[in-house]
């Protein structure tokens, strides 16, 4: 497997920026590609150790195209995250001035990020998405778009001027990237973890979604995302991608997964990894009842009864 990881490029994204604050990115050469799915393509087929790339935002929820990803095709696992403040720049090539800006550009989860400032200040601007904000502001390079919203970092890169900085319509915006690989043996729990999951609903019947639910929440399990994504079966036919507090080596979780491997028509680990929000320290206290000694407690003394162990 070669020692390098893929990431939604080209140079100067914000994926790259957060890429490069993982230690073990300075070991590794980093290529950029023109998609999420390129990027985790190259780990599928073995052209690159790992992918970086980002799944959520704070201001729109998941991103669509990565979790889309990672639901279908050959399975992939995350095994980091990390979380980083946005803020934008509009970049422009030298010389271009507000008044001159007719077309721009950048990802689709900017849009949501920026929509009120540019309602404000370019109310009669045309926007189309670009595969990046790097690859947005490689277009205005080009001639192609007047201006594109990307990190100010990228500017230099492309020989474009920050016409204006600090634009962000929701305050301490942050986005989450993972870093996705081959699946694997999960790393060992932190203390402060976390699991990720897509589930699959047997049939469609009133509760399915509560059944789902219900696994959790009756050990104690908070949930920290929770969308829904068309399996391409017809309308109505969802399945359910999942961020679950805890780690497969938990009691609880492990037996979250098995309740949910017998009530679901299908059940895709997508890992159990570190969270980047808190540390150790910062994990919420554990619901009672759900600690793996409690559980162990548990299982021991229903044993005792089958053997006739009073």
């Amino acid at each position: 497997m070669p020692a390098s990881y893929a990431y939604l490029g080209p140079e100067g994204t914000f994926t790259e920026v957060a890429l490069r604050t993982l230690p073990e990115a300075a070991t590794r050469e980093l290529i950029p590609y023109v998609s999420v799915q390129s990027a985790l393509d190259a780990v599928r087929v073995g052209d690159a150790e790992a992918a970086f790339v980002p799944i959520e935002n704070s201001v729109e929820g998941g991103i669509t195209t990565t979790l889309d990803e990672l639901v279908a095709g050959d399975p992939l696992m995350i095994y980091r995250e990390v979380l980083l403040s946005i803020t934008f720049a509009l970049l422009v090539r030298p010389g271009t001035e507000l008044s001159g800006i007719k077309t721009v550009t950048a990802h689709p989860a900017a849009q949501p990020q920026v929509r009120n400032w540019l309602r404000a200040n370019l109310p009669d601007a045309l926007w189309e998405s670009s595969a990046s904000n790097a690859d947005g502001a490689r277009l205005v390079q080009e001639g192609r778009y007047d201006a594109a919203f990307a990190g100010e970092f990228a500017a230099a890169r492309y020989g474009l001027r920050a016409l204006e900085t600090g634009i962000h319509d929701a305050e301490n915006a942050q986005t989450r990237f993972v870093l996705v690989g081959r699946p694997a043996r999960p790393a060992a729990p932190t203390g402060a973890d976390k699991t990720s999951v897509v589930l699959w609903q047997r049939d469609d019947h009133p509760g399915t979604l509560r059944d789902l639910l219900g696994e959790f929440a009756t050990r104690g399990i908070n949930l920290m995302l929770l969308q829904s994504r068309p399996t391409g079966a017809g309308i109505g036919n969802y399945c359910f991608c999942v961020d679950a507090e805890g780690h497969i080596s938990d009691r609880r979780v492990a037996d979250a997964l098995r309740g949910l491997k017998r009530i679901c028509l299908e059940v895709r680990y997508l890992g159990s990894y570190p969270r980047a929000d808190i540390g150790v320290d910062g994990a919420r206290p554990l619901h009672p009842g759900t600690s793996d000694a409690e559980f162990t407690e548990a299982s021991d003394w229903v044993a005792r009864w089958q053997d006739g162990r009073f």
